[in-house]
C-alpha cells in the first residue's frame, strides 16, 4: 500500500492580508516557519520516504523544514504548484471584489466555471496535479511520500481522488500545513485524514 501524506505550506504574510498569491512566489512569515517546525516534528512520528514539494518558494519552505528531520532532500514538482490568478494575485478579496466583481462571483458561486483574467481554469489545477501525483504512485509503489502544495491546489486533487465534481470546491477546507492523508490500496485511493492541524492547536492566534 502507497501511502500519500498531502500537506499545505505554512503561513505567509499574504496569507495573513487574505491577499491572492497563486504562481506570485511568497515566502513564510515567521509564524508560517513555525508552524512547519511544529509538522516537522510531529511528521517524525512516521516513516518518509520521499519528500516533494511544488516549485514555489512558501512550499519548497515548508517541505524543506520537514525533510530536515528525515535528513532527506525535496524535489520540486512544477504540477505541485498552486493555481494561477492571474491579474488577481497581489489583490485583496476585497479589491478583487471591487474590480472584478463578475467574475469574483462566479469563483465564489460556480469554481468550476470561474474564467480568472489570465489565470488558470480549476479543471486544468486539478488535471496536472493528479498525473504528478499518480506518476509518483506509480514509482513509488508501496512506499510512504509527503508532498507539500497549496490550498486550491490541493482541494481540486483531493476532489478528484474521490470522484467529486469541482462544482463542490468549497466544501473542502485547507488551512496552513494541514495533513491529508491518503493511501492508494488495490481498489483505489481512500482518503483517511482530511485537513488534520492537530500539531498547531497551541499557537495563539
Amino acid at each position: 500500500m502507497t501511502k500519500i501524506y498531502l500537506v499545505r505550506h505554512g503561513e505567509t504574510t499574504w496569507n495573513a492580508d487574505a491577499r491572492a498569491q497563486g504562481s506570485k512566489d511568497v515566502a513564510l512569515s515567521e509564524r508560517g516557519r513555525l508552524q512547519a517546525q511544529l509538522l516537522a516534528k510531529r511528521m517524525k512520528n512516521y516513516h518518509i520516504d520521499h519528500i516533494f514539494s511544488s516549485d514555489l518558494i512558501r512550499a519548497y519552505e515548508t517541505a524543506s523544514i520537514i525533510a530536515g528531520g528525515f535528513q532527506s532532500e525535496v524535489n520540486q514538482i512544477h504540477g505541485f504548484r498552486e493555481m494561477s490568478f492571474g491579474e488577481w494575485e497581489g489583490l485583496t478579496n476585497d479589491e478583487i471584489k471591487q474590480n472584478y466583481d463578475t467574475h469574483f462571483k462566479i469563483w465564489r458561486s460556480q469554481p468550476h466555471k470561474a474564467q480568472i483574467p489570465g489565470g488558470e481554469m480549476l479543471l486544468d489545477v486539478q488535471k496536472r496535479g493528479l498525473q504528478a501525483l499518480h506518476q509518483l504512485v506509480n514509482q513509488y509503489e508501496g512506499q510512504s511520500i509527503l508532498i507539500v502544495s497549496h490550498g486550491t491546489a490541493l482541494k481540486a486533487i483531493l476532489l478528484g481522488l474521490l470522484d467529486i465534481d469541482l462544482s463542490y470546491f468549497y466544501k473542502i477546507r485547507q488551512d496552513n500545513t494541514c495533513i491529508n492523508l491518503v493511501e492508494f490500496r488495490d481498489y483505489g485511493p481512500v482518503v483517511v485524514t482530511l485537513n488534520d492541524t492537530a500539531h498547531t492547536e497551541n499557537i495563539l492566534y
